[in-house]
């Protein structure tokens, strides 16, 4: 069986855990799998790349945060790997690494400018530290390994701080590649989060796109499973910050997991699932600080809930922008062209909302993009706001979306009237309500004071505390 294994930040955040992370994929290679790992940067790296190339750009370029960097690395290689000619090289290509980013930020303290292709070369660059850190401990512990650039086997659009692959390429050369670490009998440890355009030109695949690279990786390679070791035990039925009884998700469908991972639920990354449904390969969630638990198991089919919904989840830190006026009533186009604004500002619409009547049309964005949105919004319907066609656009930033979720829901009579109802009786008004024909998924805008108790209140209405029966 092959097996690719993610392992996220906080699983390769210190020398325990990647000693960690080392034995698990060890462990699985003993079996007699072929193991391919892609690994995060250690927590909290990008972070700090980011802040460095922001604060270069502006002039402020501190030289000490390479050794800071450096120090934090050199540190977690000492009391991880024991052979001092592995430790060396991996230290050695960490320094090299190190000193591009050096380079790179010098240069942006002079020309004050960071332009979205240089950020992805600065921002993908945690991925290239641990990966030498995972690799070494692999081999010290007996096993072949090292430790590989993604930039080799992904290949992706030019869209920097949110490239995406392409596939044919990206699995001629990953087919290749395994033939050679497969005859080489090498575990290898593949960088997660960038890759390459067909020139070579380093492209990441936006922030927490560990997780799509592994499933990129596992639809190239044909492998049997994707494993996503993460910090919690699975998918679960809601944040447990907000519903304590929240429980694990044993078996969900890919459609299931992709709704969730957009609305909100942060153990994977959104994109992930698609190149996985393609193929049909099961992905795993599973909790590298708690390896004995089964965790979530994403397949085709799941496993349905006679409840109808599977989970509840929320999105916070997004914006409501309404385009409302009585004129727009059967005037064409109005439509059209928010549609084709909101694109031009390349934001990501999470939920759109119109009445029958025509009066306003509603769409959700995330609070960053929000006053761009509005601008550009106002720039293109200048002419309907002149008209009296169009009354105002308004920016509301004090709303959340809550996601009731379930491959069931299709069909089922009654899930939209529980949800309501168990709202009304936890006195949370639903500002807006968007529901496509899957039926997978019903959207409602409600006051961000009010998410939790909106959260908690669908939880409770249809008892996902308790093992659903199929």
């Amino acid at each position: 069986m092959l097996i690719v294994m993610k392992f996220g930040g906080t699983s390769v955040g210190s020398a325990e855990r990647i000693a960690e992370a080392a034995q698990l994929a060890i462990h699985e290679a003993a079996k007699g799998h072929r193991v391919v790992v892609v690994t995060s940067a250690m927590s909290g790296i990008t972070n700090q790349l980011v802040a460095a190339a922001e604060s270069a750009a502006r002039g402020e370029w501190n030289p000490q945060i390479r050794d800071q960097l450096y120090e934090r690395h050199a540190r977690v290689a000492e009391d991880l790997i024991a052979d001092p000619d592995i430790r060396q090289a991996a230290l050695e290509t960490i320094a090299r690494r190190l000193d591009r980013v050096e380079k790179l930020c010098y240069g942006l303290s002079m020309v004050h400018e960071l332009t979205p292709r240089l950020l992805d070369v600065i921002s993908g660059m945690g991925e290239c530290l641990s990966a030498p850190l995972l690799a070494g401990a692999i081999a010290s512990r007996g096993i072949a390994s090292h430790a590989v650039e993604a930039t080799e086997l992904i290949v992706t659009n030019d869209r920097f701080g949110a490239a995406e692959p392409i596939m044919d390429l990206t699995r001629e050369r990953c087919q290749a590649w395994l033939q050679q670490v497969t005859a080489d009998k090498i575990l290898p440890v593949v960088t997660g989060f960038i890759g390459a355009t067909v020139e070579g030109v380093t492209t990441t695949l936006g922030r927490g796109g560990s997780d799509y690279s592994a499933s990129i990786l596992g639809a190239s390679l044909d492998a049997d499973e994707v494993w996503i070791w993460t910090d919690v035990n699975g998918v679960m039925s809601a944040n447990p910050a907000e519903v304590p009884e929240a429980r694990t998700l044993r078996e969900i469908s890919y459609s299931e997991a992709a709704e969730l991972a957009y609305y909100g639920a942060k153990v994977l990354h959104y994109k992930t699932i698609l190149p996985a449904c393609r193929q049909n390969i099961p992905v795993l969630i599973l909790n590298s600080f708690n390896p004995t638990d089964p965790g979530t198991r994403v397949t085709l089919t799941g496993r349905p809930s006679s409840r109808g919904v599977k989970a509840v989840t929320s999105i916070r830190n997004v914006s409501l922008v309404t385009i409302s006026g009585r004129g727009m009533q059967g005037i064409p186009g109005i439509a059209a062209k928010a549609f084709a604004a909101v694109a031009a500002e390349q934001a990501n619409v999470l939920m759109i909302s119109q009445a029958s009547s025509e009066n306003n049309l509603c769409l959700v964005v995330g609070s960053a993009e929000a006053s761009r949105v509005v601008r550009s919004l106002r720039s293109a319907l200048e002419l309907d706001l002149l008209q009296g066609h169009v009354d105002d656009i308004i920016q509301d930033d004090s709303v959340a979306v809550v996601a009731v979720v379930g491959d069931r829901m299709k069909g089922t009579p009654g899930i939209a009237g529980n949800v309501f109802a168990a709202l009304g009786t936890s006195g949370v008004n639903v500002i807006a309500i968007s529901q496509g024909s899957s039926e997978l998924n019903i959207s409602l805008i409600v006051g961000e004071n009010d998410a939790a108790d909106a959260v908690r209140s669908i939880h409770r209405a249809f008892r996902l505390d308790q093992p659903s029966q199929p």
